[in-house]
Parts: structure tokens; sequence; C-alpha cells
């Protein structure tokens, strides 16, 4: 069994053929799906779709891109949501300096926010990063030396200093399609020296889509792809990269129930 653990299943892409998709991702052998909110005022629709589909589950949180638009979202009102079953992470909150379409001072305070939250409630937090490897580094450690938290570095595109600070702290990495680019070989090597206990995959669906998708709208089933090249990258069969990183994956999403 694989897991994608980040996709937006309630992205527009996605309203045509929601069910088929579904489908398709089981058939390919991804027993589970994380849909990953965006915005926590929209958090009604994710969580309407992690409770249609048995195998699918979500987050609440508030994208770095969206930051300034919800700088009244505290810290309790994530823990609120995050009490219903379906919920199983925090975020994806974060930095992105690449797009900054928030202030950043918005955006970072964000992040402390939804880490407060994943620190209370022990469940996950799920961080996007883009072009701000420094100022990320340094808010987790700050936030680390408060309390630990658990967190994954979501498609993982950085530099490896922030993948080595984050799994000094105790984080985990996930690899999207982005890992199977021509031009990604920095980002494979980078993967081989993660340790294997740390190591998740994922689509970021409908972003981002592994060949032979490239260029295509990417889904949840396309995590195979990207499986099939970490596996190769860190010298393991396709077997044992679903193996290790579905246990990672449930080690980490512990409010996550593993099939019967």
């Amino acid at each position: 069994m694989l897991v994608d653990s980040h996709c937006h299943l309630d992205f527009p892409d996605f309203t045509e053929e929601r069910a088929a998709i579904v489908a398709r991702a089981l058939a390919a052998g991804v027993g589970r799906m994380v849909t990953i909110s965006t915005r926590v005022k929209r958090f009604e629709q994710v969580l309407a779709i992690a409770e249609e589909y048995d195998e699918v589950y979500c987050s609440v949180g508030t994208h770095p891109h969206n930051a300034a638009e919800e700088l009244d979202i505290t810290t309790e009102d994530l823990i609120r949501f995050a009490a219903h079953p379906k919920v199983v992470a925090i975020g994806e909150a974060g930095l992105d300096y690449f797009y900054d379409k928030a202030p950043r001072d918005a955006q970072a305070l964000g992040l402390r926010v939804h880490i407060a939250a994943a620190r209370q409630t022990g469940l996950p937090l799920v961080i996007h990063a883009r072009n701000a490897d420094e100022d990320m580094a340094t808010i987790l450690t700050e936030e680390t030396g408060k309390g630990t938290f658990p967190f994954i570095l979501h498609c993982f595109s950085s530099g490896a200093e922030l993948a080595r600070v984050g799994i000094e702290l105790g984080g985990y990495v996930s690899f999207s399609g982005i890992l199977t680019f021509k031009n990604s070989a920095e980002l494979r090597d980078i993967a081989k020296d993660v340790p294997h206990e740390r190591l998740l995959v994922e689509t970021d669906a409908p972003y981002l889509a592994p060949p032979p998708h490239r260029g295509k709208r990417n889904e949840p089933a396309y995590v195979v792809e990207t499986a099939k090249v970490l596996a190769e990258t860190i010298g393991v069969s396709a077997a044992e990269i679903a193996t290790i990183t579905t246990a990672n994956f449930f080690r980490l999403f512990t409010k996550m129930p593993k099939p019967a």
C-alpha cells in the first residue's frame, strides 16, 4: 500500500470526476489520501470530501499565500476544528518567498499559530516552504525550543540545510513529483541523505505530475510514479519504498486509522 500524504481534492480541477479519481487511486494501491486545507474559512468544503470517502482524510489550516486573509484565525480555532475524527493534520502553513502573495510577517505569524496547534493537538503540521530556507529553519528551531511538535516538510524542494535542520528537530521530509523531473538531480541527492524512517511521498495534486503524466493534471494515483523514483534514488525496491513510506506515514499521522 502507498499513501498520498498531500493532495487537494477540493480544487476545481477535480470537481467533475472526484469519485473516479479516488477510485483510480485505490486501484493503483493508494490506500489513504490526505486532502489538504488552504483556507480555514473554506474548511467545510475540504471536510465534506473527507467525510464522503472512507479512504480520504483531511487537514485544517491556512496556506501562506492566504495568511493575510486569515490573521483572525487563532490556535484555538484550529484545535476546535481538528477535533473532528476526519482531521488528521494541521496546515498547510509556512513561508513562501517565491510568490510573496502575503506579507512575510503575516506568513510567519500564521505559521507560529499553526505550530502551537500542532504542539497542543499532537497532530502533524504540514509545512509549505519555498525560497525561505533560512527563516523557516530559524522559526522551526525557535518553536521547537518552546516544546516539540510533529511536522512534515511537504513537497520538499528546498536546500540540504533545511532538510538537515528539519530532520534534527524530528521532522519528516515528503517528496512530490518534483523528485522525478530531469533537472532535479540535486533534490535526489538530498533524498539519498534523508533517513529512511523520515521519508514520505505525495502528489500535491493537481500540481506537479510526474512522468509519464508530466504537464497534465496530477492525481493521487500518480504517487506510484514518484515512489518508484524515490525507490531507485535510495536503492530499494518499489515494494520496500511502499512499506517504508506507509509505515512512516502512520507513525507521523497518529490519528489516522490503519486499514483492517
